[in-house]
């Protein structure tokens, strides 16, 4: 089934980056063409499952969905949930999505008059400002209620695909609308200093940015054609990697998880996060420290475990043994969490997996300082302690990843850029 897998490079292309940039901008990802390249040259059945775990924007799921598969999505941002369900929009209801738009703006004035004190919008925007964007927001969240049956019983895994697109259109609306806040790297939003004036704006400025962003929207989706048989399902739910388990269901996984090179998957969200707070249960600093990755330190550090692989503990090792600033302390626990999570995550992985069904990821190595973290091997060592057999590997080498924004890591004497693998297994029957 999977022989003759044809496997091109996972990097994204600038012309494939700008019409997903389009729909919504976000860093991580393989492109779609990647999706649909693996997929396609599978052998797989009508009626087979693609699973993606980290699904992110939605590549994995969409390209299944166009390629008449069925198709499930998970990712612990609510943020990346809402984008990808917005991308498996039909077709034929494109065209519904003004008609609703426009229900947004009308009588917003009656919804809302106060501003919460800690409603996360105030780090941007002024009072005035953020009551604004918030009745916009409120008045969506009411039109969600159709999805969900009752206000008490929304859920951001009932939303539909329509509801999901008028979100997008406000988070990139609202993106824009902060862009003096935008840090070097131009997906990232930083916060602002207590002495910085918030931003201010205007009802008329926020329907016309909004419904902008809504053409470019339709634009996308209209290029995209998404065109699925009525009996091919796509699910696309908030979950937690570390937890997920579907016991047997899975034909194929095609996936990339976090990069181990400390970066906050939530910064590139902030603003869209702090877009839907009334609809989570958490905090962004409380969804931070639960993702693969994390920059927090986990508040209970385990040991490390031998059923990591060898390469993994060795690295472990080398790290909390290197003469560097807090090796010991805040990079040991670090690293620490970031492999437990994964280790975790394999084993859901697998155990999701049919039997003679294959999983491919995508992976990047990084160093710290001048130690080497072959992530590929490690995620293959856990993999072959799940029972997976890796059948296959490709390396593409890199020369621009995130890691390098750390210029203070430019002293030490490691190879520039990175290699992204991509690495295949088999679930032997």
């Amino acid at each position: 089934m999977f022989d003759s897998l044809i496997i091109d490079s996972p990097k994204r292309k600038v012309s494939a980056q700008s019409k997903l940039k389009d729909f919504f901008p976000y860093y991580a990802g393989f492109p779609e063409s990647f999706a649909k390249s693996i997929i396609g040259s599978t052998s797989l059945k009508t009626g087979a499952v693609v699973l993606d775990p980290w699904n992110g924007s939605g590549t994995t799921t969409t390209a299944a969905l166009k390629l008449g598969f069925h198709t499930c999505g998970i990712d612990i941002n609510p943020v990346m949930v809402m984008v990808a369900r917005a991308r498996n929009l039909q077709a034929a209801a494109v065209d519904l999505l003004e008609a609703e738009a426009k229900k947004i703006f009308q009588k917003t004035s009656s919804i809302n008059h106060h501003v919460s004190s800690d409603d996360p919008l105030l780090q941007w925007f002024d009072i005035d400002s953020t009551l604004v964007i918030r009745q916009v927001e409120q008045k969506a969240r009411t039109l969600l209620i159709r999805d969900c049956g009752t206000l008490e019983n929304m859920e951001l895994n009932k939303y539909s695909c329509l509801a999901s697109n008028l979100y997008v259109a406000l988070f990139n609306a609202c993106r824009v609308l902060t862009k003096p806040f935008r840090s070097t790297n131009p997906t990232w939003l930083r916060l602002p200093k207590e002495n910085e004036h918030r931003l201010s704006v205007t009802k008329l400025e926020l329907k016309q940015q909004f419904f902008f962003q809504l053409s470019n929207v339709v634009a996308s989706l209209r290029e995209s054609n998404i065109y699925s048989d009525a009996s091919t399902e796509s699910s696309i739910i908030v979950g937690d990697s570390t937890t997920f388990i579907r016991e047997n269901y899975a034909d194929l996984i095609l996936t990339s998880p976090p990069y181990c090179t400390r970066i906050d998957y939530t910064a590139a969200t902030r603003i869209e996060l702090a877009l839907i707070a009334p609809l989570l249960g958490q905090s962004r600093d409380e969804l931070s420290r639960k993702m693969i990755g994390s920059i927090k330190v986990p508040k209970i550090v385990c040991a490390p475990d031998i059923n990591w692989g060898e390469t993994c503990n060795a690295f472990i090792d080398k790290l909390r043994n290197h003469s560097s600033k807090a090796s010991a302390g805040y990079y040991y626990k670090s690293h620490i969490d970031y492999f437990s999570k994964m280790a975790r995550s394999m084993r859901g992985l697998a155990k999701s997996l049919k039997s003679g069904g294959g999983a491919v990821l995508v992976v990047q190595d990084s160093y710290y300082k001048d130690i080497h973290n072959d992530v590929a091997s490690i995620v293959t060592e856990m993999a072959q302690f799940q029972g997976l057999t890796l059948f296959r590997r490709e390396d593409f080498a890199q020369r621009n990843s995130m890691s390098g924004i750390n210029t203070r890591s430019r002293k030490y004497n490691k190879p520039t850029g990175s290699v992204e693998s991509v690495i295949c297994f088999l679930k032997k029957n």
